[in-house]
């Protein structure tokens, strides 16, 4: 089969990090140009925005969209409506509804939409699964902790209404235990902590029960220094579980059992290679759900201000 003609929008840290070495390593895409506002990309034709870009360059067939959350609902739509697959950095939308209306945007069309909940397909995740489905739980802890001006340096658009603040790291844990616990999760209690000149969280503290009772708790902080944390425990009634690095090693009882390294982003660029042909939906909302439900449940508090 003939590679996919691809098109990214959004030339920023996470496309250069991650997407260009997962697209030039995958034989079943070809990346064709590029978008963005204010960057260009050598040896790439690059454009303005994506209508310059699909114009240009017809035989566009998918497009993978890394712009902040905000403009990312109008992107995908215009890019559904001319007949092309979507592939959708995370969070996939700034709100719920507009991420639903791409999911019945892309029904209608009969096109591939794929939500990339990038920490999914961290190599520890599925054995995580496979152990916790054998056992009896009785609690999960979270704890997420990073370094905004390591990973996000001077982008203000992550402290924007819409950009979620300190829930751009954290939902990648929530994309994983929504992943790995067996039933859903319904928000108890939050509590958020808003900078004085921001208008996202820097942390977080959230308090969930899945509909059998376990409770699910969780620590969000995005002012780390140092090394940084990325550690889901899930406390069973014969062990305990212990995913660290975000997924990439997993130990019980302190012993460790599995360690690789990170392969994220070429997996979900397979995944979308096997959506496209037969234009396949992966687009699960569980984790936005939990973000917007932090909002509605969280009691909002104003710390110091944030600068860069």
């Amino acid at each position: 089969m003939a590679a996919i003609k691809l098109g990214l929008v959004g030339v920023g840290k996470i496309a250069r990090d991650q997407h260009f070495p997962a697209i030039h390593a995958n034989p079943d895409f070809d990346l064709v140009a590029v978008a963005s506002r204010h960057a260009t990309v050598d040896g790439l034709p690059s454009y303005h925005d994506v209508a310059e870009m699909l114009a240009a360059h017809p035989e566009i067939e998918a497009v993978s969209i890394c712009t902040p959350p905000q403009s990312r609902h109008e992107i995908a739509r215009f890019v559904l409506e001319s007949g092309r697959h979507v592939m959708m950095e995370k969070p996939p939308g700034a709100t719920v509804t507009e991420v639903h209306d791409l999911i019945d945007l892309a029904c209608r069309r009969d096109l591939a939409l794929m939500a990339t909940w990038h920490s999914r397909y961290a190599p520890a995740v599925i054995p995580a699964k496979e152990w916790i489905a054998q056992r009896r739980l009785r609690r999960v802890h979270v704890t997420w902790r990073e370094d905004v001006r390591h990973w996000h340096p001077g982008q203000d658009w992550v402290w924007e209404a819409g950009g979620l603040g300190v829930f751009d790291p954290g939902i990648n844990a929530l994309s994983i235990i929504t992943a790995i616990l067996p039933n859903p999760l319904i928000m108890q209690e939050a509590t958020l902590d808003f900078p004085a000149n921001r208008h996202s969280p820097v942390t977080a503290t959230l308090s969930m029960k899945d509909v059998a009772g376990l409770p699910v708790t969780a620590d969000f902080h995005w002012l780390q220094t140092g090394p940084q944390t990325w550690d889901i425990q899930v406390e069973a009634e014969d062990g305990v579980l212990t995913l660290s690095r975000g997924g990439a090693a997993m130990s019980i009882d302190g012993v460790a059992q599995l360690e690789q390294k990170e392969q994220e982003y070429p997996g979900l660029y397979r995944r979308f290679a096997q959506l496209v042909p037969k234009a396949g939906i992966d687009a699960d909302m569980a984790p936005l759900h939990l973000v917007a439900d932090a909002f509605l449940r969280g009691e909002r508090r104003t710390v110091d201000a944030f600068h860069w």
